[in-house]
This record gives structure tokens, sequence and C-alpha cells, in this order.
């Protein structure tokens, strides 16, 4: 079988998994091949900001405060977001919805074809988040397990000490992992009753994970069923 996704790919997907699981490099790379927008929480967020726009003055103030956005401003603005001319073709949503009101409140607006749930063992987790390491120059990160610096603490691009981020510190990665099974997970059966999760095997390397998606996709049943919303029951 052939791991490129052909024109029948679904078009309108969520990337769900917990932190570290590769859920962005896999959604960046597989909407540049299909001509997908991919939107992530956080880039959402800093768009609306630097565009000045009334969402993101709101959500800027929130953020300057160091407040939690609210759930109804991030859905606002991805709202906004999928009404623009690019997101016709379709689009990855990377890491949102991440609670279940979320999610029920997307299925009202927002149409879903698959939902693909990146998997990896806690411990093979733990072990990726903590290997992170990222350059306080360029913002470039690394990861001792899967993409070591050519010279050992050092960028590849301008040689500067790599740092551990505060959040990929052991006891930080616990509790980010712990959230995530809290709020995130349950949305593993919200969409499996609907019919449109898609477990994914993370582990290895992101080319082997690759090849995985794109093999997932390319069979993907969802594109026969109308790409229903979750709201409209045909997937019920």
């Amino acid at each position: 079988m052939s791991a490129k996704p052909g024109p029948g790919s679904p078009r309108h997907m969520v990337f769900l998994g917990p932190p570290g699981v590769g859920k962005g490099t896999q959604a960046a790379e597989l909407a540049r091949e299909l001509g997908l927008v991919h939107l992530s929480t956080g880039d959402l967020l800093r768009a609306a900001v630097a565009e000045g726009s009334e969402l993101g003055r709101a959500a800027d103030g929130h953020m300057r405060a160091g407040r939690l956005v609210p759930d109804e401003l991030v859905v606002e603005i991805l709202r906004e977001r999928l009404r623009r001319s690019d997101a016709a073709a379709g689009y990855i949503l990377d890491g949102f919805p991440r609670t279940l009101g979320q999610a029920e409140t997307l299925g009202r607006f927002a149409r879903l074809d698959v939902v693909v749930s990146l998997e990896l063992d806690p411990k093979a987790l733990i072990e990726r988040l903590t290997g992170r390491r990222l350059c306080p120059k360029c913002g470039t990160v690394y990861n001792l397990i899967t993409r070591p610096p050519r010279e050992s603490g050092r960028c590849d691009r301008d040689r500067a000490e790599l740092i551990l981020r505060p959040d990929d510190r052991p006891e930080a990665v616990e509790v980010r992992l712990k959230v995530y099974e809290e709020q995130t997970a349950p949305l593993l059966d919200y969409y499996g009753r609907l019919g449109l999760l898609r477990p994914l095997d993370a582990s290895g390397t992101p080319a082997e994970v690759a090849l995985r998606l794109r093999r997932l996709v390319s069979a993907d049943p969802s594109v026969d069923r109308g790409r229903a919303s979750p709201s409209d029951g045909r997937n019920r």
C-alpha cells in the first residue's frame, strides 16, 4: 500500500497526543504535503495578538497578566481563523481541542474527518521530554534521543550552549502528563464514540512515524462518510 496521501485523503483533522509525542512536527509536515492550514493554539493566539484585532487584544491582556486565555476566547479566535479563504481547502488542528468542553463547542461550527491520536509509552514520553534541549539564541529545539546536536551540548547553527527548559525537567514533565490525562484523554472516548478516532503508534524516528501517518491517512475510511461534523449525528 502506498504511503502517499491521495486525493481522497481527509481534509479536516485534529491531532491529539500528550506533550512530547511529536504531534506538532507530524501535523506541520502533513499539512504542507496536503496543502492544508496547520493551526496550533499557541500560533493562533500569537498571530491574533500580532494582528492587533479586538480578539487579539483581549487575549494579550490575559497572557500579559499570566492568566490562561478563556476557552470561549480561544474558540472565537479559531472560528475567525477558519473563515479565511486559505482554510477552505482544509486544516489540521494541532493540540486543540484540549478539553471536552472545547471539543463539543468545536463540533458546532467545524467539520472533522478524522482525529489522529498519537500514542507512546509513558516512559518513552518522559525520556523524550527530559531529553529536549533548546538553543537560547536561535530557538532551535534538539532532542538527545531523536535529534541530537552534532556537537554535544552545542547548537549546530551558532554553537551556543544548549539549555534544559524548566518545563522539561522530570518533575515538571510528570505534572504535564498528569494534566493531559485528566483534561485531554477523555477526548479519546468522545471522538471514539463519534467514529472519528484513529490511533497512531508514535514510537521510533520521526520518519517512521510519518510513514505510519501517511498510511493511516491514505486508508482512512472517514473520507467516504461525507465529512460530517461531530454535531450532526451521522458519525454516531
